[in-house]
């Protein structure tokens, strides 16, 4: 109750206050200006106008936190901003982008303090997250867990099945019966027979994990820890574990289905985070950063650079970057995406291009590109 009437009354001084320079400045015109309708107002001093610009950004601001009771006829139908919505905003920054978005961000945070959180699809805060409302507001309340989790993490990687009692089915789609791992697209990477032979083939377009860590022992380059951006369901991941004892975390989301899970049944770590934000690891400690399928030319060039240079941030002098079947139109690889990768400065390993021969790929003239960079030793 305190924290509403503090907004009301900070409020109420901001109205007075334009009400008191307006009534100033009318009182400046009647008094310096003649009567004759056919003269010119007087310009509005620059002070006066930043006084008034900031009063309305602070009402802006308010408002936004704490929404203005609307006319009594429909009062019945407002609805005004949860509790530990004002009250993580008072504590914590909030992403401009979540307040473009009121009805989704008051339905993840509208939930009883101290109590288990509301079941809410995955579709709600992902929503959220690939619309710039990253990161999520916190909240005081008691996450669902799975009915079980698995004795002990696995000791492969490349388990036969993934437990299904490690997943809240319930929030996903509920109007799908697949209730289980194994009914899932073997496509999107949860059938761990065929993906257990993934990443060990090369050739002109593919590098394999066995050939790059070859080629990381050769140039006396340790690889020990990496990032996998946009990781699936950690595959690549696993073989950097299974075949070089490397920790590599994956950036996960779960669209559609539970990718972060399988991820983590695996032992391994998903990150659940948009590609739009910066990663959340150290400058200079990562040995490897691989860019897989997500990151390709429907992400918007500027950001893509940004993605970029933020890569180019974690790895340390000596470090790979690993772009690995990069897709995009035929004449923008020479004329847009090679240039940027090249102003990184890094030494080519691998520059490899092939036609995308999918239907999408024949369609849109895409082509493939995967390489292998490795980024200098600055001093």
């Amino acid at each position: 109750m305190g924290l509403g009437f503090g907004l009301n009354l900070l409020l109420l001084l901001a109205m007075v206050a334009t009400n008191l320079l307006s009534f100033y400045h009318l009182l400046s015109i009647s008094t310096t200006s003649p009567t004759t309708p056919s003269d010119p107002s007087p310009p509005v001093p620059d002070h006066l106008l930043r006084q008034l610009s900031t009063i309305r950004a602070t009402i802006n601001h308010l408002t936004r936190l704490h929404p203005l009771s609307p006319p009594s006829t429909t009062s019945s139908t407002s609805k005004s901003p949860p509790s530990d919505l004002l009250l993580h905003s008072l504590l914590l920054p909030i992403a401009t982008a979540c307040h473009d978005h009121p009805d989704l961000l008051h339905r993840f945070m509208n939930y009883t303090p101290f109590s288990p959180c509301p079941s809410l699809p995955p579709s709600l805060p992902e929503s959220l997250i690939l619309r710039g409302c990253h990161p999520l507001p916190r909240r005081r309340c008691f996450s669902r867990t799975p009915p079980s989790s698995p004795p002990s993490l696995p000791s492969d990687p490349f388990p036969s099945t993934l437990p299904d009692s490690s997943v809240l089915w319930s929030s996903y789609d509920s109007s799908s019966s697949c209730k289980s791992f194994s009914c899932l697209n073997p496509s999107l990477g949860f059938d761990m027979r065929s993906e257990s032979s993934r990443f060990l083939k090369s050739s002109d377009l593919d590098l394999s994990v066995p050939q790059f860590l070859k080629i990381a022992a050769g140039l006396s380059s340790p690889i020990r820890l990496g990032l996998d951006v946009g990781g699936g369901t950690g595959t690549f991941a696993a073989q950097m574990k299974r075949l070089g004892n490397v920790t590599v975390v994956s950036t996960t989301m779960n669209l559609g289905a539970p990718y972060s899970e399988a991820v983590a049944v695996r032992g391994l770590v998903p990150l659940h985070m948009p590609l739009q934000q910066r990663f959340p690891v150290a400058d200079g400690t990562m040995d490897l950063v691989r860019c897989g399928h997500a990151v390709n030319r429907w992400i918007p060039v500027p950001a893509l650079e940004f993605l970029m240079y933020d890569a180019d941030r974690l790895l340390r002098g000596g470090g790979f970057l690993w772009i690995d079947h990069f897709f995009c139109k035929g004449g923008d690889l020479e004329k847009v995406y090679a240039p940027m990768i090249g102003r990184l400065g890094y030494k080519k390993l691998k520059w490899a291009s092939a036609n995308k021969t999918d239907a999408s790929g024949l369609k849109n003239g895409d082509v493939y590109l995967t390489a292998l960079l490795q980024k200098p030793a600055l001093k």
